[in-house]
């Protein structure tokens, strides 16, 4: 019996593993809200190589129409230049949707923590307006999937006031995230529930932990902390002086945007998954950290580093438990983190070189 039965599960691991294969294989129509930022154009350039048919929808208020230049499989005509903050839109998302076989929805208001602490107003009302636009698109178009990214900040504060903090699923409830942002995004998971429950759609929302790689925003106004560094060390002189914002002593789980394309497409490839999973390394880098790693690490130059603890921080620290996305997505990351800057610092110093 024990014979058996080890056959059996032999024989269903194996039809589990043909059955994505069989998926990724066939061309998907999917659209891509935000296509055009760092996530986005990463995930396009992977499933345009799976034979996917890609569309985007994107206002470029953060996305970058070049980031999408030279992926094969992916045409202009295929590009809307759409706010989906605006309800006269729907009606044009709606009839992108209506022969989509699934909607990634990456789109929202986001930047570094000065402008979401200096914008929590607008960044709550607009997201919300994007989410709750977008899904009901979806519903009236008959959308079947869904994949939303949503973020660690909706997690309750709380539970991220240390370097050691570790986030599991089941600590989402009961809420309390630090910010406008984080309590937007968990805003957008619940309406996705609540649409799961009136339509049958399938939703399913990859909670993301700091995201960073090639294709980011380096605008000093909206940049997050990685590129945001890299970029003042890149501008400083000789014996100059970087000022990082707070004590240094916070930090966050940096995850490199290939990972989270990756996490995409395994969800991609999968049926009936949680309703929340959480994408992100097991381990905390502080600020700190971060900015003599860079220094150090990756971008020779003889500087001086001072924290400025008059300038925000945000939460103190956090870092994910990614067994459940281990369990049903067999993801975990995979990009070193010092490989992962020095692919960033080379894409920013390029993207300087152009301003210049």
């Amino acid at each position: 019996m024990v014979i058996i039965a080890t056959k059996w599960r032999f024989f269903i691991r194996r039809f589990a593993e043909i059955r994505i294969y069989i998926v990724s294989i066939l061309s998907m129509k999917i659209c891509i809200t935000g296509g055009a930022g760092m996530i986005g154009s990463t995930l396009i350039r992977k499933l345009t190589a799976l034979g996917h048919n890609i569309s985007v929808i994107d206002n470029l208020w953060r996305g970058d129409l070049d980031n999408l230049k030279g992926v094969v499989g992916f045409s202009d005509e295929n590009f809307y230049n759409i706010d989906l903050s605006k309800t006269e839109s729907l009606k044009e998302v709606g009839e992108i949707f209506s022969d989509c076989d699934c909607v990634i929805h990456l789109a929202d208001i986001v930047a570094g923590i000065g402008f979401v602490f200096s914008n929590q107003y607008e960044i709550f009302r607009i997201n919300n307006l994007i989410n709750t636009n977008l899904f009901n698109a979806c519903a009236t178009a008959g959308v079947k999937k869904i994949l939303y990214a949503g973020t660690a900040c909706s997690f309750p504060k709380t539970m991220q006031m240390s370097l050691d903090s570790v986030l599991r699923e089941e600590d989402l409830f009961p809420s309390y995230p630090e910010s406008a942002y984080g309590w937007s995004k968990l805003m957008g998971t619940l309406e996705l529930e609540y649409l799961k429950d009136k339509t049958g759609c399938e939703v399913t929302t990859l909670m993301l932990h700091n995201v960073y790689g090639p294709f980011c925003d380096i605008d000093p106004t909206r940049s997050q902390v990685i590129p945001s560094v890299i970029r003042k060390i890149l501008e400083l002189p000789e014996n100059g002086q970087l000022v990082v914002w707070g004590s240094g002593n916070q930090g966050r789980a940096f995850l490199h945007v290939s990972d989270v394309a990756d996490a995409f497409v395994a969800a991609l490839q999968r049926d009936n998954l949680p309703l929340v999973i959480q994408i992100g390394p097991d381990y905390c880098t502080s600020i700190k950290e971060l900015a003599y790693t860079l220094n150090e690490n990756v971008i020779d130059k003889q500087i001086s580093i001072v924290f400025d603890t008059t300038k925000p921080e945000g939460d103190i620290g956090r870092c994910a438990d990614y067994s459940l996305a281990k369990e049903v997505l067999e993801w975990s990351p995979k990009v070193n983190f010092i490989d992962g800057l020095k692919e960033t610092t080379a894409y920013i110093e390029a993207k300087l070189g152009q301003i210049a």
